[in-house]
Parts: C-alpha cells; sequence; structure tokens
C-alpha cells in the first residue's frame, strides 16, 4: 500500500515509506520506513543503483523534482537556483549569478515559492528581493525536491506555487553503519575562477549520533562572450553542528549552523556604484519523531526553528568610501508537529493520513535607504491529509488547510496616481494590523495503468494572504534601484487548479508528462508603473534613479506543461547508451488580455547519455525560445542555446590506505557554444548576461 504522496514528498529525511522510490537521472534512491534505525546506508542517499533514470518523483499525485546528492557534487552549484535553473518547470531569478538566484516554479517567485531547509523556513529575506541571497548552500545537502500540487498546503498556503526543500543531516537522524561516514568534495570553473570546497561527517554510537559540515566558495567576476561581466564576485562560507539521541522507537535531535556572504550586485546603477551584499545568519533547528508501540497513532513528528538573519547593502559613496546603503533584518521562528494514525481498513479501502499543527512569526525591519518599515507577521494553521487505496491500483486523495494570518505595520496612502499631488509631498502613514484566514483543499486521483505507466489528477482551491512587504513597501530598495510601494488593502489571493499528469518511472523508456491550469483571482502582481523616483516620494515622476513599482491586484490565468523522457536504447557493460529529451512551458496572462510580467520563455532540449562501468558521460543542449509575451514596460528576450558535457568516473577505493572507500572525478562543459544568454524572469536581463563559456572540474571523496 501507497502512504499519501504528501507525507512521502514532504518528510524530508525524517521518514518515508518502504520501497518507495525517488528518482534521478543517474540513479534510483530507495529509502526506508525510518531513518531512527541503526545501519542505515545514509539519511536521504539511499542506495545507488547504475542505470538512468527520471529526475522526478513517478508515484505522487503532483510532480517532485528531485536532485540528488551525487547530481549536486557533480554540478557544484553555488546556489539554489543554480542547481534547478534547467529542470522543467523551473528556472530562477539569476539576479546576481552564483550568489542571489531564487527559484522560479511554473512563473511564480518569492511569497509564492517557500524555501526551506529541513522542512523549516530558510528564515532569510529572500522574497523580498531578487538580489538577496538564500542562506542555504546546496553543496552540504543530501538532496534537493521540488513540491508542487497538493503537497504544499503541508508548509503553507503561501506556497501556491511550490516549496524547494533542501534536505541535509544537521540533525542527525540514523547511526551510520561503521560508525562515521562523510563526503569531501572540491571544485574548480573556469569562467569565474571560482573556487569551492565542502566537507559533511557523520558519526554515532550507543544511541547518540553527531554531524558536521562546512562550506567555503569564492568567485571572481564572470567571463562573458566578448568580456567580463563586472562586479559579480562572490564569496560564500557557512557550517553547522548537530548532536541527537536515537533510539528503538524514534529520536530527538537539535543542530546551530552559521551563513555568512559578501557578494556583488552586477548590472546598472549597482555595478557603478560597485555596491555589494554581506547576508549572515545564524539558526537552530530542532526535530524528532516518536513512534508508540500501540494505540491510534503510528508517529508522531516535530520540527521546530529559529534564526537571526541580517544583511548590509553597501555602495561606494561620494566621499569614495563604502557607506551602508540600507541594513535588512529578520527573526523568524516556526514550529510543525505532524500526527499520523495507523492505516484503518474501510469498506471502501486503506486509510493512512495525517493532522498537523504549525505555527510561524517574522519580524522583519528594514533601516536607512530601504521600503519596509518594521512588519510582525504570525500565522497558525491546522492541517489534514488523508489517501484511501482503493484497490486495483486506484488511490484517492485529500488535504485541508485553514490558517489564521495577522501581519502589522505602519502603512502609507499613496495617491492614486503614485505621484506626488500639490501640498503633499509624502504619503499618510498610520498604523494598520490585517487578518486574514485562508482556507485551501485539494483532491486527487492517482490510478495504476497497463505497461507500468501511472496517471494522475488534481484539483485545488488554495487562498494565499498578502505578505507585509506587498501590503506596507512605502520607499527606495538601494540594490535593486527601486521605489517599492505596497497596497495595505490586498485582499485575499484565491488559486484554482487543475493538473494532470502521466508517468512511467521504470524500464527503458521513462516519460513523466504534466499539464496544469490555473485560474487567479486577485493576482497580487508587483507591477511597473513607468515612473521614476529619487529617495523620497517627492521626487517620483522627477527622479532618475529607480524605477516605481506597486503592488496591485488582477485577476489572471496560468497554463502549460512539462515533459521529461528517456529512452535506454543501447546495452552498454552493465549500462546503458541512451536519449533524453524534455520541454516545458508557462502561459500566464491577466484578464485584461496583457502579459503578466518577467515569465520564463518556453525551452526545448535532448540529448545523450552513457553510464556503464563506473563511466557517466552526458552531452545535452537546451533551447530556449524567444520570449516575446512581455508585460508593460519590459521588453522581449532573445533566445538562446545551451550546450552541456558531462564526463564523470567513480571508482572504490581501499578505507585502509586512502581512508575514503569511494572517489569520483567529474569535468562539465556549460554554454559551450558561448552564447549570448539573458533570463527574461529577470530583473536585470538588459544589463547583465549569464556566465559564458565554463568548465567544471570536480574532486569528490566518500567514506
Amino acid at each position: 500500500m501507497l502512504v499519501s504522496s504528501i507525507l512521502a514528498a514532504g518528510a524530508l529525511g525524517t521518514n518515508r515509506v518502504a520501497a518507495q522510490e525517488t528518482i534521478a537521472l543517474d540513479e534510483i534512491s530507495v529509502t526506508s520506513p525510518s531513518p531512527i534505525q541503526q545501519g542505515r546506508a545514509g539519511d536521504g542517499t539511499g542506495a545507488r543503483v547504475p542505470i538512468g533514470s527520471l529526475p522526478v518523483a513517478t508515484d505522487t499525485f503532483s510532480p517532485v523534482t528531485i536532485v540528488t546528492q551525487d547530481q549536486i557534487v557533480r554540478d557544484q552549484p553555488r546556489t539554489l537556483g543554480d542547481a534547478l535553473f534547467d529542470r522543467p518547470g523551473i528556472s530562477s531569478t539569476t539576479y546576481a549569478p552564483g550568489a542571489a538566484s531564487r527559484p522560479i516554479i511554473r512563473g511564480l517567485d518569492n511569497a509564492r515559492v517557500r524555501i526551506q531547509e529541513n522542512g523549516i523556513s530558510n528564515g532569510g529575506v529572500t522574497d523580498l528581493g531578487e538580489d538577496h541571497a538564500i542562506p542555504i548552500n546546496p553543496l552540504v545537502a543530501n538532496r534537493l525536491e521540488v513540491i508542487r500540487g497538493p503537497a504544499t498546503l503541508r508548509y503553507g498556503s503561501g506556497a501556491i506555487g511550490g516549496v524547494v526543500s533542501a534536505d541535509n543531516n544537521r540533525v542527525p537522524t540514523f547511526i551510520p553503519p561503521n560508525g562515521v561516514q562523510g563526503l569531501v568534495t572540491t571544485g574548480y570553473s573556469s569562467v569565474d575562477n571560482g573556487r569551492l570546497g565542502a566537507a559533511t561527517v557523520d558519526a554515532g554510537a550507543d544511541g547518540f549520533a553527531i554531524h558536521a559540515d562546512g562550506f567555503r566558495t569564492a568567485t571572481d567576476s564572470y567571463a562573458i562572450p566578448g568580456g567580463v561581466q563586472p562586479n559579480s564576485a562572490t564569496e560564500t562560507q557557512g557550517g553547522a553542528f548537530g548532536i541527537s539521541a536515537i533510539g528503538e522507537r524514534g529520536f530527538i535531535g537539535i543542530s546551530y549552523d552559521r551563513f555568512d556572504a559578501r557578494y556583488q550586485i552586477p548590472g546598472g546603477a549597482a555595478a557603478e556604484e560597485r555596491a555589494f551584499l554581506n547576508p549572515r545568519q545564524d539558526r537552530v533547528l530542532s526535530k524528532g519523531e516518536y513512534r508508540p508501540l500501540d494505540g491510534p497513532i503510528e508517529v508522531i513528528r516535530y520540527w521546530a526553528g529559529y534564526s537571526v538573519f541580517r544583511h548590509d547593502e553597501n555602495v561606494l559613496g561620494q566621499t569614495g568610501q563604502f557607506e551602508v546603503g540600507a541594513i535588512f533584518k529578520n527573526r523568524e521562528g516556526e514550529a510543525r508537529i505532524e500526527a499520523q494514525h495507523v492505516p484503518i481498513r474501510t469498506d471502501f479501502g486503506v486509510l493512512t493520513g495525517a493532522l498537523g499543527v504549525q505555527v510561524n512569526r517574522r519580524i522583519t525591519n528594514t533601516l536607512g535607504e530601504s521600503f519596509l518599515p518594521q512588519t510582525d507577521s504570525r500565522a497558525q494553521a491546522v492541517f489534514l491529509f488523508e489517501e484511501l487505496a482503493i484497490g486495483n491500483g486506484l488511490r484517492l486523495q485529500a488535504a485541508g488547510r485553514i490558517e489564521s494570518d495577522r501581519v502589522n505595520s505602519i502603512a502609507a496612502q499613496f495617491p492614486s496616481a503614485y505621484l506626488p499631488e500639490p501640498g503633499a509631498s509624502e504619503p499618510l502613514r498610520f498604523g494598520l494590523t490585517r487578518r486574514f484566514a485562508p482556507k485551501s483543499a485539494s483532491f486527487g486521483a492517482l490510478q495504476d495503468l497497463p505497461l507500468d505507466f501511472v496517471a494522475s489528477v488534481t484539483g485545488s482551491y488554495v487562498e494565499r494572504a498578502p505578505t507585509g512587504y506587498e501590503l506596507y513597501s512605502q520607499g527606495p530598495h538601494e540594490a535593486t534601484n527601486t521605489f517599492e510601494i505596497g497596497n495595505p488593502f490586498l485582499q485575499l489571493e484565491r488559486a484554482r487548479t487543475v493538473e494532470m499528469s502521466i508517468r512511467r518511472g521504470v524500464g527503458p523508456l521513462r516519460l513523466d508528462a504534466t499539464g496544469f491550469f490555473t485560474r487567479y483571482t486577485g493576482f497580487i502582481a508587483k507591477r511597473e508603473t513607468g515612473a521614476l523616483c529619487g529617495e523620497t516620494f517627492d521626487t517620483c515622476g522627477i527622479g532618475t534613479a529607480d524605477r516605481q513599482i506597486v503592488y496591485t491586484q488582477q485577476n489572471a490565468v496560468f497554463y502549460g506543461a512539462e515533459i521529461i523522457g528517456q529512452y535506454d536504447a543501447i546495452p552498454v557493460g552493465n549500462g546503458f547508451l541512451g536519449i533524453e529529451g524534455q520541454f516545458d512551458a508557462t502561459r500566464a496572462k491577466f484578464d485584461d488580455n496583457t502579459n503578466v510580467p518577467r515569465i520564463p520563455p518556453y525551452r526545448l532540449g535532448g540529448g545523450v547519455y552513457l553510464r556503464a562501468d563506473s563511466w557517466f558521460a552526458r552531452v545535452n543542449l537546451l533551447h530556449a525560445f524567444e520570449q516575446n509575451r512581455f508585460g508593460t514596460f519590459d521588453t522581449p528576450t532573445p533566445g538562446y542555446n545551451d550546450l552541456r558535457a558531462e564526463l564523470s568516473y567513480t571508482a572504490p577505493l581501499d578505507p585502509a590506505v586512502y581512508g575514503a572507500n569511494e572517489i569520483t572525478f567529474s569535468l562539465q562543459g556549460r554554454n559551450l557554444l558561448n552564447d549570448d544568454i539573458r533570463n527574461a524572469a529577470s530583473f536585470k536581463k538588459n544589463e547583465i548576461l549569464l556566465p559564458g563559456r565554463n568548465i567544471r572540474a570536480a574532486l569528490t571523496m566518500r567514506f
């Protein structure tokens, strides 16, 4: 019996149903029902089987894109956006490539895409501006998952677009079979003289386990066709330590991690002012689970975290010295607890599911030339997931969530034209608390078909409360050169979605095809007015530096499709030579027939791959079409061709001699045609090019 795909897709390193497969291009990862058992091979990495397979989970109600640890150490991504940019249905903001690049899912980003680590919100301010880095480094992750559809109701109604989750073992959930295991990786990239290193180690005995990790990356300004992209250098470092008590019936653990970075903002006035940001975060995370011997509850799990985040936006002042233009602070706490009931046999089939509660509080403040007064956001929610296995390969699923949201800050009432009126240079400001009660529900059906195909259909109704910055923004944002104006009277955003998929995850032919249609009522959009401002509102319309941006509501429609497939054509050694292909498209427009701005273009790609006898090779071309369906005050974006090639070799080692049991060397080429690549979804597409031809080399050792 298949346990609810919501619980399976969302367990994120705590537990998964036995023999459930999560699939990646070069491996199948099989995880056991509970990570608390001593002797498990690892949390989220699982057993590796030398065959090709799709980078999606095929037995879930909605798509779950997966990036495994093996892929991470081969690709050497600096950000979550880098790691996911070319996956079907996913793009990224690439505002500061290699540093600030937030995932975009089906054209949705910021408040509609939740970023989390080990089930808890990342705690940064990346949703407040595209220039803000996510305080998560993928190099120390066991896996990355992008969850869409009904499963996102587990984490919040704000995750309409999806959930991007980094899963690692910072709170230890297992004791290694030999008492200790780990990974060390290092790499170099030619396009930016990039250097990186990362290491993780897990150890344990006698019911206790510890984890430690650390990473450091550094790059110079990267090369583009015909030159160098000025002011694009980056530095990032950090690490974590965690400890857990592990027993037969469960575990409980805690970890502390630190993230510290310094990176430049390329393009436009930011590059002229040599702007750079230095975010840093301290975070404490705890999680655990308990499995009673009897009773109606099968397992109880909890997650809890608290983070303190700050970053300064620095620019070169008139005196020739760097000055702090703006300061962003964020304190955030979140906790979630779930009780999964034992399977219940009914006249219709076997019922499984869970009931949970979630609380969150976030206090955000910006200082200096910044746009958001101190904002206190609180949310409480109750959610329920149930799955009914009827038989003959048919499963039904239902999910629901009820929230209570409160957002308090200082509101500003701007003129309707967003331009100063005679006799009133500044808008009226007043204290305001907004309260919302979003309600969401979903229903899905999953049916096994002949020839190992699986079909699914889901429908959902999701309400989202506007965020603090959508309500209360009221000033300049230095690094993005924008003057942002919120609307304190925004209403709930409502989305009705229908999604259909057909998948096949086994055998020589593997396929995942998904189509979706979403109707938004009151879609909250960040709209450019065409006016330019200075540092205060009375300069709007006569200023020259900052683009004026206002948050408005308008009905909209999003629809599209994602397809990925592979075929193992010719047996080679213990593997195959195969062909692969992918396509994704998102179309988004408002009811007045204007286009939603900054939507990724249609993309089509394909290539060949070989996996056999410890070798993995791949050549792939991804073509992005011209984006000529652009929003107001936007411009067309030319298409591009991204040719990539990869070669890696993995060899076993004698631990007694080398201190490691496996070594992998990989070589990758990216943008080998040295094409001009502009990201249609980026605010800076006209100011910056993405990196040119790049060769990455990586060496990874496991012990």
